[in-house]
């Protein structure tokens, strides 16, 4: 699959996929060096992705502290996207960049974010990320002085591509296990649980989507965990006038733009202050 989500999609995002497995890192394929094109030296193949959780192992054995950061961002693409600035693969749209620097960027430190999602994760990937070091896993949230009030968690539609069966089962329990797997790391973090976001395919969305988010939002609301646990339906947000996708909101089929950025922040803000009273 590509590297922005590893999975199989409709007609919409043929273009995006088709210049995912030919590209590397944003920005390759246009670069030039002295001795010519880039195309015409070895280098090495470094996928999007593993781009990503190298930049984000960078920025979590730095030495600087990690206790500033008040809200952590888990998740996929969808997630992850938060911080591009211009689409490198469909120039002139943008993600969410602009909102995460002027929202979650340090300025204001109740609303201080760690971004740690990455492209094409599906709820397993993110399950060993966050799995202690010393058990086998990447030890994402090993160290202690990441101890955020809010873990804001999106994960789960990478797991309707390829799909176990039957799929919403499989993305619902995969979902719960994230979120035990956080609670066990941070017991002390408030989780915000988001639904799905609506894609532009309307069987999907009627099949698994909406059976997904409904599951989740009585998880969320039932039991131990609901001591711990938001639940934020983003899903009626991202519609339009017809009951579908807005597009105005995407820059493809899956995935945000600025705009849609906008108004998840809008949304989401409010949200994490009634969770923190």
């Amino acid at each position: 699959m590509t590297d922005v989500d590893r999975k199989t999609v409709g007609a919409p995002l043929a273009t995006l996929i088709l210049a995912l497995l030919l590209g590397s890192l944003a920005g390759t394929a246009n670069a030039q060096t002295l001795g010519g094109f880039a195309s015409t030296q070895p280098t090495a193949r470094i996928e999007y992705w593993q781009q990503r959780l190298n930049d984000i192992d960078s920025r979590l054995s730095d030495p600087q502290t990690l206790a500033p950061v008040r809200l952590l961002f888990l998740g996929d693409s969808i997630t992850d996207f938060w911080t591009m600035g211009e689409n490198p693969w469909f120039p002139g749209t943008q993600g969410g960049r602009v909102v995460w620097d002027e929202t979650f960027g340090g300025s204001n430190p109740d609303y201080s974010g760690l971004n740690l999602g990455i492209s094409g994760d599906r709820t397993e990937h993110v399950l060993h990320r966050i799995r202690p070091a010393a058990e086998g896993g990447l030890g994402q949230l090993d160290r202690p002085d990441l101890d955020p009030d809010v873990i804001v968690l999106l994960i789960g539609i990478n797991n309707s591509w390829a799909a176990e069966t039957p799929a919403v089962d499989s993305i619902v329990q995969g979902v719960r296990a994230v979120v035990a797997a956080v609670h066990d790391r941070k017991p002390r973090a408030r989780i915000v649980l988001l639904s799905l976001l609506p894609n532009n395919e309307p069987a999907r969305n009627a099949e698994i989507v909406g059976p997904v988010n409904a599951a989740l939002a009585a998880f969320a609301s039932d039991g131990p965990q609901a001591a711990y646990v938001g639940y934020l339906d983003l899903y009626p947000a991202f519609l339009g006038a017809d009951g579908l996708q807005n597009r105005a909101f995407f820059m493809d089929g899956v995935h945000p733009n600025e705009a849609g950025y906008r108004a998840w922040r809008d949304r989401l803000i409010p949200f994490i202050d009634s969770v923190r009273r």
